[in-house]
């Protein structure tokens, strides 16, 4: 495997590859070359040029208070060509929710009947949690079988993993409207070509390089092959469904793992939980991906993330991987919660790979 860009992945014989693009934090997206595509004004060498995508924009937690981004959001997808569909409620307040519980349980009913391409969050925040009882995951999981992808993050990720555990449904850990779509300059080419694959049905993996670990932290080589369930995303998130029947029961996984605004040790607090409920033992691997704005302490004395994952990886046996280009960042990948994937690991070179999804 060469030195790899981040971003999403298109197959070349399951190889990763680098798309061209000068992408930070090297990341990259893996892309299916298999159907021809056309390398006019691709940006990776496959043409997106498959007509007009039908997105429905709902908000299923918080309360969006930005309208002027909402709305720069929305033009920018239209821009793309794509059909955008806004929620009755969308933009409906109540506390610090959109709208009052059931309105919001009606509006992901709707995103499940509305047909589109894409169901894409307006935002997160809070507010999934509270609902998860009241959603019907089966006309979740018939809508998705009838190939509406639910997207989005953070507080999402309750959805997902209820999903996933009343289910088995995949949906897709990536953007959200506002924070990914809504900003003034311009988004991020990396979320922009994986959320573009996704949409048109390209996206098969998402590669990274990891950063310099000390000799032995992760192994060199090693490959995980298919069958293992990738779960996880917002860590606060996930520890709150434990011990409910929203939490997947998932052996043999890869559980990757995102947060913001939280101190070490409240990260490490959770990983613990994490452990003594034998979640973590029962994993493949355990891969990182961002955790941001995160204020450290003079009483800290040194302790870090870094400390964390140190102190993790002393308590297990499995692999545990750092710099998935996932979060509350710019430059995300896309990444199916629930589907059965593979990971290789070359040197500093990781791949998450799901193969074909359409």
């Amino acid at each position: 495997m060469h030195p790899v860009h981040s971003g999403c992945q298109h197959d070349h014989d399951h190889a990763a590859h680098d798309c061209g693009h000068s992408h930070v934090h090297d990341a990259h997206c893996s892309h299916d070359h298999s159907h021809a595509h056309a390398h006019g004004d691709a940006c990776c060498g496959h043409d997106h040029s498959h007509g007009p995508k039908h997105i429905y924009v709902y908000s299923p937690a918080g309360a969006v208070r930005d309208k002027a981004a909402f709305k720069r959001a929305v033009k920018r997808l239209q821009g793309m060509g794509h059909q955008v569909e806004i929620d009755g409620d969308a933009l409906s307040s109540h506390q610090r929710f959109a709208g009052d519980d059931a309105t919001r349980i009606a509006a992901i009913h709707r995103a499940a009947a509305s047909g589109a391409d894409v169901a894409l969050i307006s935002r997160g925040g809070y507010g999934l949690t509270r609902i998860l009882p009241g959603i019907d995951y089966a006309a979740v999981t018939t809508a998705i079988e009838s190939g509406t992808r639910f997207v989005g993050l953070s507080d999402f990720t309750a959805f997902q993993n209820a999903l996933l555990a009343q289910t088995g449904a995949t949906s897709w850990a990536g953007p959200a409207l506002i924070a990914d779509f809504g900003q003034k300059d311009e988004v991020d080419d990396i979320m922009l070509d994986c959320f573009e694959d996704l949409i048109y049905g390209h996206g098969e993996g998402a590669g990274w390089r990891m950063p310099k670990q000390p000799a032995g932290a992760v192994p060199d080589d090693f490959y995980i092959e298919g069958g293992a369930t990738l779960w996880g995303s917002n860590l606060a998130v996930l520890v709150s469904l434990l011990g409910t029947p929203y939490f997947p029961q998932v052996d043999g996984g890869i559980l990757f793992l995102e947060d913001v605004g939280e101190h070490p040790y409240k990260i490490e607090r959770m990983l613990t939980q994490l452990l003594h409920a034998g979640v973590l033992a029962k994993q493949k691997a355990i891969v990182f991906g961002q955790f941001t704005e995160i204020k450290l302490t003079p009483h800290d004395k040194g302790y870090k993330l870094q400390s964390v994952i140190d102190w993790l990886r002393t308590q297990l046996t499995i692999p545990v991987l750092q710099g998935l280009p996932y979060g509350h960042v710019a430059t995300k990948v896309m990444l199916p919660v629930g589907a059965q994937v593979s990971l290789s690991v070359e040197g500093r070179d990781a791949l998450i790979y799901w193969g074909h999804t359409h």
